[in-house]
């Protein structure tokens, strides 16, 4: 998650301190060495992610050819919205630090109440995945959670639920099915008692109108009014993220190329399901 890349950077590296000095402990060493079991909680991983790909953000910032002045709209996958919004000028840095800490405990409390999980299941569209969350449910929490990309949308319930999902979702023609290494069933009524929490922290926090579009997770529309803003950031937790819907969003707004700002090419990986000829790029190639 951290490399060389972060090591070199002053800027990189006053900001994994401002946001330790905020958290309480180094992040930056958490990020280097871990151990796992700690930077795998839900608590931990949200913030370590959020600052990781703030990091990623400065370092493309710093490029001579960066194309940070041409951007024309942003969009993040869950948690990556806080990402966007602060890019975005809507949410400061430190801000942004303190809520997504706030969201990660809470979502982990919940998530320590209720085991869970999530399956990405491969090779069915949303109605048929729906269709078997329907069949499975029982009297437990199974529900469409991410609507990723064509043929990829992840479910996300009660421990039981999901095993019976995957049994299912073989019988249903899907190619194969993915449990995710989350601690919970995240995007599900299951993370209601984090709305709350998270409605409070970011109500503690100044949200300004984006200078430019974000797209929100909710329902792949961007919005300017800050109140809106809060309400979907906290809707977001049990709500779908509708990714597939925001990258198409972009598209028909005459988006003509995209970045993934963070380590790895998963969200690019993404995109060239949704659309093979729209060229990516990645901040840290």
């Amino acid at each position: 998650m951290l490399g060389s890349w972060a090591d070199a950077d002053p800027a990189c590296q006053d900001l994994y301190d401002r946001a330790s000095a905020i958290l309480g402990y180094d992040l930056a060493e958490v990020c280097r060495n871990g151990p796992a079991d700690k930077l795998n909680t839900t608590a931990v991983s949200q913030p370590a992610l959020l600052v990781t790909s703030l990091a990623a953000l400065t370092i493309l910032e710093g490029r001579a050819d960066s194309p940070l002045p041409h951007i024309r709209m942003a969009a993040g996958l869950s948690l990556g919205e806080y990402t966007a919004l602060v890019f975005a000028g809507s949410l400061e840095v430190d801000d942004a630090i303190r809520v997504v800490a706030e969201r990660g405990r809470a979502m982990q409390d919940c998530a320590e109440a209720t085991p869970g999980g999530m399956v990405a299941v491969l090779g069915l569209e949303r109605e048929a995945v729906a269709a078997v969350c329907d069949a499975c449910r029982g009297g437990d929490v199974l529900e469409v959670a991410n609507v990723l990309c064509p043929g990829n949308v992840v479910a996300s319930g009660d421990l039981a639920a999901c095993e019976r999902l995957e049994a299912a979702a073989a019988e249903a023609g899907a190619m194969r099915c993915v449990r995710l290494e989350v601690a919970g069933a995240f995007h599900t009524t299951r993370m209601q008692p984090a709305v709350e929490r998270l409605t409070a922290a970011l109500d503690a926090v100044e949200i300004r109108p984006p200078r430019l579009p974000v797209v929100s997770n909710v329902d792949a529309r961007p919005h300017d009014d800050p109140t809106e803003i809060r309400q979907l950031l906290a809707r977001q937790v049990c709500g779908v993220v509708e990714w597939q819907a925001s990258i198409e969003f972009m598209l028909a707004s005459g988006v003509d190329g995209c970045w993934e700002v963070g380590p790895g090419r998963v969200l690019r990986g993404l995109l060239k399901r949704i659309s093979r000829k729209l060229p990516s790029y990645g901040a840290l190639d």
